[in-house]
């Protein structure tokens, strides 16, 4: 059975229990895929890779609740009753 990777660096689970930074590292800031039995079982993720796309999935959330709300008529609101 085919399996997709979508990371352009691999490694066994053996080689991240021997060494966990450099196998992290050899991804040089994108995840590595983790296979196991040569299937893919899970990706490590550099934390500030991790931050990067959390920053843009509330980027996306927060344009969907724009979008949603472009429609909807306009509030007056007077600042002095803040």
């Amino acid at each position: 059975m085919a399996h997709v990777i979508l990371a352009d660096t691999t490694a066994s689970v053996s080689e991240l229990k021997k060494n966990p930074m450099g196998t992290i590292a050899a991804g040089d800031g994108f995840p590595v895929a983790i296979l196991n039995h040569n299937e893919p079982a899970f990706y490590c993720v550099p934390a500030k890779a991790y931050e990067a796309l959390m920053d843009k999935l509330e980027d996306l959330e927060l344009n969907a609740l724009a979008d949603a709300r472009a429609h909807q008529a306009e509030i007056e609101v007077n600042p002095d009753e803040l």
